[in-house]
């Protein structure tokens, strides 16, 4: 198939690996008529968050906000939940963040940055969305709550939510689904999961999907490669009554 240009590339979480994400662009190799999207969780449990997060601020066309960005937000805006967020926040790989910042500060920028991030972006077939929709509910209905947390009502959805509509997502690494091994993507009803599990020992892949020519680009963080699959190379079906309903 011959590659279409102006492509919309979607990038998986990222979790702080800033030598990856060069990898993997190196292999993307963008050109200025190209859209390069963020699916969240660009921060925490990786050694770089900070470089991350100014790359992304300075360069992506979008990103939508993370679990991990909205913990990260929850813990600095105080408030009687703040010490219970925060111990569970640097349990999910905040003080990697912390510590990626000089005298330990995230600068006033970098925070309003992230407060003004959406939950998710509709790109006209595609919705761009962390973690998934409740698929009970509206979208316009659903919050952070839903949008940057939810798995398994999600997963094992039997029915597209959208009859026209591609949902693009993180959040849940693709080989804690039933049958994926690591570096696959998983696909289920109208849904496609691009979080390959960059910082996880097992996996090391991060993932870039370039949804306008069905392509998958990925680096290993572990390995220092790149490779370049078709999404029918790259993905595989699981089964919704597999997925455990909680």
């Amino acid at each position: 198939m011959q590659e279409t240009s102006n492509r919309r590339i979607v990038i998986g979480d990222v979790h702080g690996h800033y030598n990856g994400l060069m990898g993997l662009l190196e292999a993307i190799a963008p050109g200025k008529e190209d859209e390069i999207y963020f699916i969240g969780d660009l921060i925490d449990r990786g050694p770089q968050s900070s470089k991350v997060v100014e790359f992304v601020k300075q360069n992506a066309t979008g990103c939508i906000l993370g679990n991990h960005e909205q913990m990260l937000l929850d813990v600095v805006g105080g408030g009687a939940m703040a010490a219970q967020v925060q111990q569970s926040w640097l349990y999910s790989g905040g003080y990697a963040t912390i510590t990626s910042y000089p005298d330990s500060t995230i600068p006033e920028d970098h925070l309003e940055w992230m407060k003004k991030l959406p939950i998710y972006l509709d790109l006209g077939d595609v919705l761009l969305v962390h973690a998934g929709v409740d698929p009970r509910m509206p979208l316009e209905a659903q919050t952070s709550d839903q949008l940057c947390w939810i798995r398994d009502e999600f997963h094992s959805m039997e029915e597209p939510y959208f009859s026209d509509k591609l949902i693009v997502i993180g959040h849940t690494i693709t080989f804690t689904l039933p049958g994926v091994v690591p570096g696959k993507l998983a696909q289920g009803q109208g849904w496609i999961d691009i979080d390959t599990g960059a910082y996880h020992p097992k996996s090391g892949w991060l993932t870039g999907f370039d949804i306008t020519n069905n392509q998958v680009y990925q680096f290993n963080v572990h390995q220092q490669r790149s490779r370049i699959l078709t999404l029918k190379e790259a993905v595989t079906s699981i089964e919704p009554t597999k997925v455990k309903r909680r």
